[in-house]
């Protein structure tokens, strides 16, 4: 196998970049060092955003653990339940996360199920939680995605634009190769290559940008859960254009759907509508007690959960 990456069109040539580093005699992935290292940075930020509204940051600690937990089931069970042709001949293979095959929307989704499970047995706010995890979550993706680069995985279709990246063909999972790669491939001392779209590096920067308008706003947010709602309609509003570049897209069975590209559009629109909805509340209110609006509707997203728990 050969390990060079290269971006040709920047000038950027980076010759030997391994999927590995060997301590003590054990290989470990790169792409599991950047996991561990995405989640132990999100416990800090969550930690750190909890003190300064001040929660207690020890109930993050417990609830991060259960919530880490979750995430990484989830995530992979979303991969491997829309992969399954991959695994069903090898079911032990699933529980090989060092090779990679986590996606980010099962751990989103085990994530959110910890925190509900979390708020009721702490009888903590729950959209408090959301919004206070949401900087940790999308710095974990905007981390995440580079565990990609190192296995050269999540990429788009042949491109020749400004970010193009240059692949050794025999570095890939040919699953991923798609006829427009292989017309266009190129034979550079005795190697093939191809040439794609850096996908990976694009949700990457996408959750980097994502990230600073969300640090700008949170002091200025209107009701708990805002923050989240905008984390999650901002992510999703990257992932419908980004997932339909990929080729190793998670197809629904008997469909040439793409999950993850629907469920980011249907993202936007839940979540645009409920963003829209919760500041006309928090608006008439302020209207109605102008005098108590900082008090009056602090908390209008766990009021909905309550009317829902209720019925």
């Amino acid at each position: 196998m050969h390990y060079d990456i290269s971006f040709p069109n920047i000038g950027l040539t980076l010759s030997h970049v391994g999927k590995s580093i060997s301590i003590f005699g054990f290989e470990v992935a790169y792409y599991g060092i950047i996991i561990g290292s995405a989640i132990l940075i999100g416990f800090l930020i969550a930690m750190s955003e909890a003190k300064r509204t001040k929660q207690n940051p020890e109930d993050y600690l417990d609830m991060g653990m259960i919530g880490v937990v979750m995430g990484i089931v989830g995530a992979r069970l979303y991969y491997v339940i829309f992969s399954w042709d991959m695994y069903k001949d090898n079911l032990l293979e699933i529980f090989n996360l060092r090779g990679g095959g986590l996606a980010i929307y099962g751990g989103v989704i085990g994530a959110v199920a910890a925190v509900f499970l979390c708020a009721h047995i702490k009888k903590l706010s729950a959209p408090q939680i959301f919004d206070t995890v949401a900087l940790a979550l999308v710095n974990g993706q905007m981390l995440g995605r580079w565990g990609n680069f190192f296995n050269r995985e999540a990429f788009g279709e042949y491109t020749d634009s400004l970010l193009a990246m240059r692949l050794p063909l025999d570095a890939v999972r040919s699953g991923d190769v798609t006829e427009l790669m292989r017309e266009h491939m190129q034979v550079i001392d005795g190697v093939s290559y191809i040439q794609v779209h850096p996908t990976f590096f694009y949700e990457s920067l996408w959750c980097c940008v994502l990230l600073i308008l969300l640090i700008l706003y949170r002091k200025h947010k209107k009701y708990d859960g805002e923050l989240f709602l905008l984390y999650m309609f901002g992510y999703g509003l990257g992932r419908v254009w980004i997932e339909g570049l990929r080729t190793d897209q998670l197809i629904i069975p008997g469909t040439g759907i793409a999950v993850s590209q629907l469920l980011a559009g249907v993202l936007v629109i839940g979540m645009g509508i409920l963003l829209v909805y919760f500041r006309k509340k928090y608006q008439k209110q302020k209207n109605e007690c102008p005098a108590k609006d900082v008090d009056l509707d602090a908390d209008p997203v766990e009021k909905v959960i309550d009317s829902v728990e209720k019925r």
